[in-house]
């Protein structure tokens, strides 16, 4: 216990050191303020929005923490101030690895709970400037914290569940994760129309379906989270009967137990980095089994009928395209547009490749060591960014030329051209920000997933 809460303290003190912490205290009061205030983004009930009384403005922080907050916790947590560490001394001192990662546990709890407290605060601002019923923190505060709370618990666990093994430490516990976090929003669809009870409660992990429709059954069409069409007036929001509804309590007092078992697993099965240690080809090995090296992107062949913008170009399109698993998916996904409409099944499709291979490229490219490389070369960063863009479009207009051909449509062409350029923007831009390709891959499964539900 005494190594759990040396720790603890420890990486309070590495929080106290991070400016995205500050980032992350305001997300939820901003986002809250525009479902309060009902704009594009809102909460409705059978078409209608509701009445902003204590209690629904307590429902409406508790929903947008419990499923905005999560990837945007998730992103960080594992990109803030701590994702560096001394492991070549932790990893051999006699500290139990369980003490270690309880400790650590502790202090990222601390920290999205402080970020909920904040939440808290200001839902109580937004409920006192909406003036919709008589003062009641107390009922504001238990929504917020009992739909809430359980969630970024279990977020935390799962954080350090990833990071227990090295196989997940990387890009496979993003996909993990967003698989996760895309499988909790899509659970509640399935209990919306059934009774309350324990068992129905507990599909839903983010709790914040059952404070919506109350104590009995609600089909999906009748309610609505983040957007849809509303008529004229507003619904008063039980909050009682969701919050006190048969086996609502119970679930979310045992999704607070799986979070904490899950993390008590994840100090058990927690293993030591290590060393990656890559085996020296012999000079005997034939060249066609010789791995070829990709060439930095600002290197060009000189000579009169090779323009450096083109080289730059053609460089990016290769690289992001590297390996042998791309050109076999974007295969499979250009064929997949053939299928059906190209906006349902090919666009998505061909967009959840590029998010992967353009967040990887932008991460290769804006490393800080690298940085100081590619500063001697002959082209600016300027022109490598701008061609990593016109590279990612270039690869989205290429899975898509299939399904125009076909269609003798320019429709296809036009949206891969929106969505792989903007993809590469956004994955350019983060990247050059973080340093890592950690951020921009997260951002970029988020906003996939809000443009494959729409």
């Amino acid at each position: 216990m005494r190594a759990a809460r040396a720790v603890f303290a420890d990486e309070l003190r590495r929080y106290g050191r991070s400016r995205g912490l500050w980032l992350l205290l305001l997300v939820v009061p901003i986002a809250a303020r525009y479902l309060v205030e009902g704009s594009a983004v809102h909460i409705a009930l059978r078409q209608h929005l509701l009445v902003m009384s204590w209690g629904a403005v307590g429902v409406t922080i508790g929903v947008v923490a419990s499923t905005m907050l999560l990837p945007i916790g998730f992103i960080y947590l594992r990109s803030n101030v701590t994702r560096r560490r001394p492991w070549q001394v932790e990893d051999v001192s006699p500290t139990p690895r369980i003490a270690m990662v309880l400790g650590r546990f502790g202090a990222d709890c601390v920290v999205l709970l402080g970020a909920l407290a904040v939440a808290t605060l200001a839902g109580c601002i937004l409920a006192w400037r909406a003036d919709q019923g008589p003062i009641d923190p107390a009922r504001l505060s238990l929504a917020v914290w009992l739909i809430a709370g359980p969630s970024l618990i279990c977020l935390v666990a799962l954080r350090h569940l990833l990071n227990a093994v090295p196989v997940t430490r990387g890009a496979l516990g993003d996909v993990l994760a967003f698989l996760c976090w895309f499988a909790m929003l899509a659970m509640p669809v399935t209990m919306a129309a059934a009774p309350s009870s324990f068992a129905v409660n507990l599909r839903d992990p983010g709790g914040y379906i059952r404070p919506i429709i109350g104590s009995g059954a609600l089909f999906a069409a009748e309610f609505a989270v983040g957007g849809g069409p509303v008529l004229p007036g507003r619904v008063p929001l039980d909050v009682d009967a969701g919050l006190h509804a048969p086996g609502y309590i119970g679930a979310r007092l045992a999704w607070l137990a799986i979070g904490l078992a899950a993390a008590l697993v994840a100090g058990l099965i927690n293993r030591p980095a290590s060393m990656s240690h890559r085996r020296l080809r012999s000079r005997a090995t034939p060249a066609w089994l010789r791995r070829p090296v990709a060439a930095p992107a600002t290197i060009f062949p000189p000579g009169p009928a090779r323009s450096a913008s083109a080289a730059v170009f053609l460089s990016e399109f290769r690289l992001i395209g590297h390996g042998l698993a791309f050109p076999i998916l974007a295969i499979a996904a250009a064929a997949l547009g053939l299928a059906s409409d190209y906006r349902h099944v090919g666009s998505p499709a061909a967009l959840l490749l590029l998010v992967f291979a353009l967040s990887v490229q932008a991460g290769r490219d804006e490393a800080p060591g690298l940085q100081r490389l590619t500063a001697t070369m002959p082209t600016s960063p300027a022109l490598r960014r701008a061609a990593f863009v016109v590279a990612g479009a270039a690869w989205a207009l290429l899975m898509a030329l299939p399904h125009a051909v076909v269609s003798a449509s320019t429709t296809p062409l036009l949206l891969a051209l929106a969505t792989g350029g903007g993809a590469a923007a956004i994955a350019g831009l983060i990247a050059a920000v973080a340093r890592s390709a950690f951020a921009p891959r997260m951002v970029l499964l988020v906003a996939w997933y809000a443009y494959f539900a729409t």
